[in-house]
């Protein structure tokens, strides 16, 4: 896996799979203990990711989980406000994507406080201005599937053919991108959005597939529901299920991106799956 990305006028390597470590500034996402909704729990979470090894730290403020009602914008604009003065306090030049489906937000983060990454779990779908705002900034993308919005995905789950569909959704998307000249574009299947139990796992046995893209691919399946719905747990007793599923979809060859609340635990199954690799 030969990517590269540009962040902020620094090229970030691909070649060895990196680790986007999970920053939320929510009071209601759906792992409790992933928020941090005081300056202090931001500092104190900044700290313990990037010493356990986050190649990237994803911030967000706006719970989209099946189900949740969104923040206003306003809203996320101030939670976002808090948690980047208190991040580039401790880390000022930390690679930081923003977790966020509105283009204002987006661009306020890019702007104002040097993310590098927006990462958009409604691939362009929420809001029509997203599209044409990355490509001005010039920042990479990550271009998630989804159907809906959170009220709705869980009711939008009937595919024709699950692969064939996702290929198709992300084929036009990334030719639309390329019209208004974005360049770097990172493609999540979009885990637990608009999918049903069996349907993420098909996801995950055919993740080769989106190969086809020639772009690099990032799974977000942290203690998701696929997870602890399958074991009979829940979020916070599912780490062991987490690494198992980080394992089988690095045995794919195909990750260049693993977001994850877990990040030591995470970091240990890479090196892991790279020492046997070695003996290949």
């Amino acid at each position: 896996m030969d990517y590269t990305l540009n962040v902020g006028g620094h090229l970030l390597s691909l070649d060895r799979t990196k680790v986007m470590g999970i920053l939320n500034v929510t009071p209601d996402s759906f792992y409790a203990s992933s928020r941090s909704v005081t300056s202090d729990a931001v500092k104190s979470r900044v700290e313990e990711l990037l010493a356990e090894g986050a190649d990237i730290i994803d911030i967000g403020a706006c719970s989209t989980r099946p189900s949740a009602s969104y923040a206003t914008e306003s809203e996320e604009m101030s939670r976002l406000r808090m948690g980047l003065d208190a991040l580039r306090s401790v880390a000022p030049e930390c690679v930081v994507s923003v977790d966020t489906f509105r283009a204002d937000v987006a661009r306020m983060c890019v702007e104002e406080y040097g993310v590098s990454i927006v990462n958009d779990i409604s691939g362009g779908q929420a809001d029509p201005q997203m599209f044409p705002t990355v490509a001005r900034l010039g920042v990479p993308y990550v271009l998630t599937h989804t159907r809906g919005d959170s009220q709705t995905m869980q009711e939008q789950c009937d595919y024709d053919n699950l692969i064939e569909d996702l290929l198709l959704f992300f084929t036009r998307r990334v030719d639309e991108l390329r019209s208004l000249g974005q360049k770097d574009i990172i493609i999540d299947p979009g885990f637990g959005f608009a999918k049903t139990l069996d349907q993420n796992y098909e996801l995950v046995s055919h993740l080769n597939a989106f190969e086809l893209l020639g772009l690099p691919i990032l799974v977000g399946v942290s203690r998701k529901s696929m997870v602890h719905r399958l074991l009979g747990c829940a979020p916070d007793t599912s780490l062991n299920g987490t690494t198992a599923l980080h394992a089988f979809c690095l045995s794919k060859g195909c990750v260049s991106i693993l977001r994850v609340h877990d990040v030591k635990a995470c970091r240990e199954v890479i090196s892991i799956y790279e020492k046997i690799s070695e003996q290949s």
